[in-house]
């Protein structure tokens, strides 16, 4: 009986090893897990720790990652501040773009955005056509007319698009999805590995510029 019990116990100890070694998980590592932007770029955040995504509504990357931000956005931190950024890398990437400030400037974006990821990827919808986008939009419930002029309007064709071109070069972008944590610290989906993978990255990485500005 006394050898059985010896026996439970060292099994015990052994899973309990086991569990603590599991739950440690190895520090950043810049070039693993992020890089650091040889020109760090101004944040609109305040005090904020600023969070940008870069994406494109047509990369199935980003479109696994987004469910993985939606609920990061729903405990994001107080001091933590979160923006989508379109990224555009070709000029196929363009009507994206124009597509989410067309939405924003129609106070339609949250409503709206997951269903386009979900319209392109699930129902194989090239939202890429204006005339497609546009049908595909009008039973969003969507004024037609309304986001025509907001889609070719000049603040989105002349303003944001150029934006979403030069900040995908400024940030020194390579893919999406990337995100940018207080435009110094970079990660992507490649980097971080698994979806959950680049939330941990995310979270250290707010983690550590909160650090750093508590040492300034």
């Amino acid at each position: 009986m006394n050898s059985m019990r010896l026996f439970a116990a060292v099994l015990l100890l052994i899973g309990m090893g086991i569990t603590g070694i599991s739950s440690v998980r190895a520090e950043l590592v810049e070039g693993r897990d992020y890089t650091v932007l040889t020109q760090p770029q101004p944040t609109d955040s305040g005090k904020n720790i600023e969070v940008l995504e870069f994406f494109w509504y047509g990369c199935p990357h980003c479109y696994a990652l987004h469910p993985h931000i939606s609920a990061w956005l729903k405990r994001i931190p107080k001091d933590v501040s979160f923006r989508y950024v379109p990224a555009i890398f070709r000029i196929n990437w363009t009507p994206g773009a124009k597509t989410f400030y067309a939405l924003e400037a129609l106070g339609a974006r949250d409503r709206l955005h997951d269903k386009v990821y979900d319209a392109i990827h699930i129902g194989k919808i090239d939202l890429t056509k204006d005339e497609v986008l546009f049908d595909w939009v009008a039973k969003q419930g969507i004024d037609r007319q309304k986001f025509i002029d907001a889609y070719n309007s000049f603040s989105v064709q002349n303003q944001q698009v150029p934006q979403s071109v030069r900040m995908s070069k400024e940030y020194q972008l390579t893919g999406v999805p990337a995100l940018v944590v207080d435009g110094k610290y970079l990660t992507s989906g490649r980097m971080g590995g698994t979806p959950e993978d680049v939330i941990k990255i995310l979270d250290e990485l707010i983690e550590k510029v909160r650090k750093e500005k508590t040492k300034k």
